[in-house]
């Protein structure tokens, strides 16, 4: 078996959510955070220590030693004895419990690219299975802004230093790792989903139901005359107590320059204006200013994530850089 998923593969994975009921009243679990609380609560962050930092630069130089490409890199050729307990606690936050946490503390400043390369795609092996970012398959992401035009249609936001809405990605987590932050701005911002659906059961049960019914999601990697150019999700789904969202305003709204998508209900443009307005209510929402040596590790089924618009160093060397990973986790629930 391959040591990561393709695209399609993970997509896959990450859509297939179990679903057997509508839930009509709150869910009340660990996920269901507020933004104002964990400000005062700290417990989501966690600083390596001294000897941790050593075991990590150990192991990467036992991966450089082995000669393979980054991609083919195994657990095993980046030995964390030491760190298997931290890893296991941030692997159930991730998956059951509140769904994101941020690791501090990694020299990445003292670091040459390949060590920050190596080590973040050796960390995802341990939490879980990387997979390809897009369908050209890129497994380990360069956030940082290109030079495209936000405007353009077929530019993903992150090569842009514009504003990012809420949204989730196809993986079961995403993990930034800060190489260099901006000038100004770029405040990564995240809110629980299950804090935003159970404050729109509560005010708009109609909307809320809507959830749970398909949605036209766009293709944006897509080209004129593709044949895969979008296709229906619903945005939420809940089975055994847990409920896991897939949102995408953006997509789901610019799904409609495609002729053969019908235009959106009024209760469908309803839900997207109100799902927003809940989730950029202060108290609801917590921002991190992420730093060099910082990885960020968010649940794609709890928590939405969004960024906002930052100004960029005028050198080079300064600009604005993290590196991303997508990983499917291990289920057995």
């Amino acid at each position: 078996m391959s040591n990561y998923r393709s695209f399609q593969e993970q997509s896959g994975y990450y859509f297939g959510r179990p679903h057997d009921a509508v839930p009509e009243k709150p869910v009340e679990c660990e996920a269901a955070w507020r933004g104002d609380v964990m400000e005062g609560d700290l417990s989501w962050r966690v600083a390596l220590s001294s000897d941790a930092i050593r075991e990590i630069e150990n192991a990467i130089d036992t991966a450089l030693a082995t000669d393979k490409p980054t991609g083919e890199l195994l657990r095993q050729d980046f030995p964390l004895p030491g760190l298997g307990a931290t890893i296991d606690s941030l692997r159930q936050t991730l998956d059951t419990g509140r769904g994101f946490a941020l690791v501090t503390g990694l020299p990445v400043k003292d670091w040459p690219d390949a060590y920050s390369e190596v080590f973040f795609w050796s960390f995802g092996l341990h939490l879980g299975q990387p997979g390809g970012q897009n369908p050209a398959g890129d497994l380990l992401g360069h956030v940082r802004d290109t030079g495209a035009q936000s405007s353009d249609e077929f530019v993903r936001l992150y090569q842009t230093a514009a504003h990012i809405a809420y949204h989730c990605d196809a993986a079961d987590v995403v993990g930034l790792l800060c190489k260099n932050q901006a000038k100004h701005g770029g405040q990564s911002r995240i809110a629980s989903s299950v804090t935003v659906f159970n404050e729109l059961v509560t005010s708009r049960p109609d909307l809320a139901a809507r959830l749970f019914e398909p949605m036209v999601l766009d293709i944006r990697d897509s080209k004129p005359g593709d044949p895969f150019r979008h296709f229906p999700i619903p945005p939420a789904r809940y089975a055994d107590g847990r409920l896991r969202t897939f949102y995408h305003g953006d997509y789901f709204r610019s799904a409609q320059r495609h002729e053969d998508v019908p235009p959106h209900t009024e209760l469908e443009l309803e839900l997207l204006e109100v799902y927003e307005e809940i989730a950029l209510t202060p108290g609801i929402y917590l921002d991190m200013d992420l730093e060099p040596g910082d990885v960020q590790l968010v649940s794609n089924h709890t928590v939405l994530h969004a960024r906002t618009q930052y100004e960029e160093w005028p050198e080079p060397e300064r600009k604005r850089h993290l590196l991303r990973l997508w990983l499917s986790l291990e289920r057995d629930h």
